[in-house]
């Protein structure tokens, strides 16, 4: 499974994900564990305030896509974010941990 993570550069999770500068998209096996572990430059603390909120899920939307991302596991979400996710059939897991590697580990529940 494809997991999607809003993280910090110290390997947290990020609190806010529509505002979140990096995004990790990990790859984790039917045992939880993260056989991959990619750090994307998404930039949405700065273009989060740029343009309309649609616009600004429009960008979500496509970077989710684009790396196949199956899931999101998240500390927050605003509503209209998980309305969004919704529509697109993600579920979005709730961070059980601060540590971003083992909140992916440790994801399975509603957010």
């Amino acid at each position: 499974m494809r997991i999607a993570i809003p993280v910090t550069a110290d390997g947290h999770v990020e609190p806010r994900w529509g505002r979140a500068p990096m995004v990790a998209v990990a790859t984790r096996g039917d045992d939880r564990q993260i056989s991959d572990w990619v750090v994307h430059q998404v930039g949405w603390d700065i273009a989060h305030d740029e343009g309309t909120e649609g616009s600004h899920h429009a960008r979500i939307v496509r970077f989710l896509r684009e790396n196949e991302v199956e899931a999101v596991v998240v500390d927050h979400m605003g509503q209209g974010m998980l309305h969004t996710l919704e529509k697109m059939g993600l579920p979005v897991l709730r961070a059980l941990s601060e540590d971003a590697r083992q909140a992916v580990v440790l994801a399975g529940g509603p957010a």
